[in-house]
């Protein structure tokens, strides 16, 4: 058995690529738009992947885009994506300048949680040993829920 990839629905591509893709640095590797379906499928990797040359082998994200609008509560009692990261602070401190809420900051020096624009909890974990815990993320609270 091989694990082959999340999917996730989204009610706005646009938005949810901006994202994924300039966001948290995600590379489109593939699309597929079904039009009797009416659905349109894009597969993500991420940069170490795509760096290594794995994308095509490496779990991969798959946002599934219903072209006839329909709601979706609570991420599907969906749980969350868990990403490595080199350094948990500067994954943080990209993303917070680029708009995005870091709703559990970095504290321990270990893990961050980010929510996308449908509410799908992204867990940032640090590659490695936990980083020293430093100021601002060490007396920084939640913000929301993730």
């Amino acid at each position: 058995m091989r694990y082959l990839h999340t999917m996730v629905r989204v009610s706005n591509l646009e938005d949810s690529l901006d994202f994924y893709c300039n966001k948290m640095g995600m590379t489109e590797i593939r699309r597929y738009d079904n039009e009797k379906g009416r659905f349109t499928l894009v597969f993500l990797a991420a940069s170490e992947d795509i760096e290594a040359g794995k994308a095509n082998a490496a779990p991969v994200l798959e946002l599934t885009y219903n072209w006839d609008p329909e709601e979706y509560t609570g991420g599907r009692n969906f749980g969350h994506l868990a990403y490595e990261v080199d350094n948990i602070y500067e994954a943080c401190e990209t993303l917070q300048s680029k708009g995005v809420v870091i709703n559990r900051p970095p504290r321990d020096g270990r893990m961050a949680f980010v929510r996308s624009p449908d509410n799908i909890s992204f867990e940032l974990l640090q590659k490695g040993e936990a980083l020293e815990i430093k100021e601002p993320w060490a007396s920084m609270g939640n913000t929301g829920e993730w």
